[in-house]
């Protein structure tokens, strides 16, 4: 059994992630298969278009696959994370300006890497098992891998709320937030799959598609909008200490857990994002964070403390939001220079 199943079905072209047991986490491997696929499908006229779908029905793809990276930056070597990370962007940006339909079907789990694969896609099919989420700030990154391209476009400030929080968004929030197109009771899901490669037509998903479900995240947009308001990650919690409410009490609880530089990071990377002219751009503004990660950052305690002891007790560097300054997220942000993120094909 392969980590990943890609194969021709009709007119389309079919990748599965194939790691149920593991929620489908995202391999290095698998990054550099799918990226194949799509180069080998893009010219061929036989291909109409992709479905990318997922083995079993817990996740479609609850992350990456990072212990690897652990064990690299423990070491020493941060060079592995960041060919890794190359990589995973470019791959991230191809699906993203294909130039055939892609139809993602997104239930379970859909995480960090997971996103990136399946929410870039044109047309992205939820059911009642999808909770969609980006979640790096409880392991000492940023919403990256194009995370924070999408979380810039979402209504208000909903991406700053998502993105610091975590917040896992279930159908109708992931269709309001712009992070899926279409809802589908899962139970259709193959019936349509069968038409999309008969037909090659998306239209055998985009037809199909039912009203969505409610979205919790409309009801707060305007206590969302309030919260972010501030201007930085201290401001936030200042602003926090008078506030009442179900967003006042998720942004406190978020702020108590995760990692206060890369919340403080994210903020500004979201806002940062809604300048940037296209995703290539917003993936090289993630780079910055992730390429300093292992090294400057709290990645390797954050996953040390939810992937390797499993202790739930991060010691991160900053001992709360009010502590991080605006001069070591910018130093975070910062360009790169010679080691920015280009788009030449596999490290």
């Amino acid at each position: 059994m392969t980590d990943i199943h890609i194969r021709r079905a009709g007119r389309a072209g079919r990748i599965t992630l194939n790691r149920p047991k593991a929620l489908n986490a995202l391999t290095w491997e698998m990054c550099l298969e799918i990226e194949a696929a799509l180069d080998s499908w893009r010219d061929d006229p036989a291909i109409a278009l992709i479905v990318i779908d997922a083995a079993g029905d817990r996740a479609f793809c609850a992350g990456g696959d990072i212990a690897v990276m652990y064990e690299t930056a423990r070491a020493g070597d941060y060079d592995y994370g960041r060919r890794f990370w190359r990589d995973e962007y470019r791959m991230n940006a191809k699906l993203a300006e294909y130039p055939k339909p892609i139809v993602s079907f997104l239930q379970g789990f859909t995480m960090g890497g997971g996103v990136g694969v399946g929410c870039h896609a044109a047309h992205r099919v939820v059911g009642d098992t999808s909770r969609i989420a980006m979640p790096e700030c409880g392991i000492g990154l940023v919403p990256d891998v194009g995370g924070s391209w999408l979380l810039a476009r979402a209504p208000g400030h909903t991406g700053e709320y998502l993105g610091v929080t975590g917040a896992r968004m279930g159908p109708g929030d992931a269709i309001f937030a712009g992070f899926a197109d279409h809802y589908l009771p899962e139970a259709a899901w193959p019936a349509r799959i069968a038409a999309l490669e008969e037909s090659g037509l998306a239209a055998a998903v985009t037809d199909h598609a039912l009203p969505a479900p409610g979205a919790p995240l409309a009801a707060m947009q305007d206590d969302i909008d309030r919260a972010f308001a501030a201007a930085t990650l201290g401001d936030l919690a200042r602003w926090l200490v008078r506030e009442e409410g179900d967003v006042a009490d998720s942004l406190r609880a978020a702020l108590a857990r995760n990692a206060p530089l890369s919340m403080a990071c994210a903020l500004e990377l979201i806002r940062r994002q809604r300048a940037a002219p296209d995703i290539r751009a917003a993936l090289g503004n993630e780079f910055r964070f992730t390429y300093r990660a292992a090294e400057k950052a709290d990645f390797i305690e954050g996953i040390r403390a939810a992937i390797i002891d499993k202790d739930r007790s991060p010691r991160w560097q900053h001992a709360g939001p009010e502590a991080v300054t605006v001069a070591e997220v910018a130093a975070m942000l910062m360009p790169l220079g010679d080691a920015a993120l280009t788009w030449e094909e596999r490290t």
